[in-house]
């Protein structure tokens, strides 16, 4: 069984058991957090889909740790002007760990 979940404006693919890496969230490390907006569930086959959220369902997860992602280098130049611009970004994530999916 698995659902399609909404986490902080993005969708994640969540099945019980599986760490996922979203955007930092707030909670501290080794609490619980649920999540409402469900958008999809798939029970071996029966599939029910959301208008725009399945009513009843929701994910329950653990927050593993916060930490941040590698760095992405932003580099921009503008040939024969001497323009040159090196920034450098790392993002914070949330590692979380999906507990249990209770779909009514």
């Amino acid at each position: 069984m698995y659902v399609i979940v909404e986490i902080a404006g993005k969708q994640f693919k969540a099945e019980k058991g599986r760490k996922l890496y979203v955007n930092r969230l707030k909670g501290e490390e080794n609490s619980s957090v649920s999540f409402d907006k469900v958008l999809l569930t798939d029970n071996d086959g029966q599939v029910s889909v959301g208008t725009p959220v399945v009513e009843g369902a929701s994910v329950q997860a653990k927050i593993l740790k916060h930490l941040k992602d590698d760095k992405v280098i932003v580099f921009k130049k503008r040939r024969r002007k001497g323009y040159r611009v090196k920034n450098g970004h790392r993002q914070y994530l949330t590692q979380i760990l999906v507990e249990d999916i209770i779909v009514a």
